[in-house]
């Protein structure tokens, strides 16, 4: 699975653009090999800079060649931005996904940046990229989720962002012509997130009765937008 997100240039200086290329790259250097059947050349060069001696064998080449993969899946929360001044970038904070911040863009409790149209241009630039169906295996919110006293949750704001993101998706689809074979969130239930290592950043259309102090019940309670994604499976995303 590919971690992806379109990484946008901080400005239209050159320099930041080159910046949002080399980020990108980053991202998609393992995907290249997979898809393509070849290390790109960037990543041949970037291992050389760094002193990375690749050990291959007779035949590795022609077995990566020959078994490259049938379709891509990725997961997407967020875009990204880059800035080639080092001053900007020393600010930056995050962990899997540590970017500039977008002033176009809300963001999570977590600082990840909400982007719905990146969605679109993400799917995009992989199917122009790769040229193969594409499957999109995580997209959600992680948010802090408060039950009323019957310990329903009315989760509007993780509605909306999925609302929106599938919007994008369809689009792509439609309009764009993008190959996509499927789409699945994160996640189905409430969990300890991976990114943060906590209960509290919950993404999932149950609620999990369970906190990071390890006090709860671990009842398991369907959210809002549980029943709302019901719907949306059953009309194939019309009802949104």
């Amino acid at each position: 699975m590919l971690a992806a997100g379109q990484a946008y240039p901080y400005s239209c200086k050159p320099e930041d653009v080159w910046a949002a290329m080399e980020m990108d790259r980053k991202s998609y250097l393992f995907i290249d090999v997979q898809a393509r059947g070849s290390y790109p050349e960037y990543g041949l060069k970037l291992m050389e800079r760094e002193g990375v001696k690749l050990q291959i064998e007779s035949g590795d080449l022609e077995l990566l060649r020959d078994n490259t993969v049938d379709f891509i899946s990725f997961s997407y929360y967020n875009s990204m931005c880059a800035s080639a001044d080092p001053e900007l970038n020393a600010a930056i904070k995050g962990n899997i996904f540590a970017s500039l911040e977008n002033p176009y863009l809300s963001a999570s409790e977590w600082g990840w940046q909400i982007d719905p149209l990146g969605l679109r241009i993400t799917l995009n630039v992989l199917y122009d990229r790769y040229r193969k169906p594409l499957f999109i295996v995580e997209n959600g919110l992680g948010a802090t989720d408060t039950p009323d006293e019957n310990g329903y949750v009315e989760d509007d704001y993780r509605i909306d962002y999925l609302r929106e993101h599938i919007r994008e998706m369809k689009k792509a689809v439609e309009e764009d012509g993008v190959d996509l074979l499927g789409y699945t969130t994160w996640g189905c239930i409430d969990l300890v997130s991976a990114s943060s290592g906590e209960m509290r950043k919950r993404y999932g259309f149950i609620y999990v009765d369970k906190n990071d102090d390890h006090t709860g019940t671990m009842k398991r309670i369907p959210k809002k937008s549980f029943y709302w994604y019901q719907k949306v499976i059953e009309s194939n995303g019309e009802l949104l």
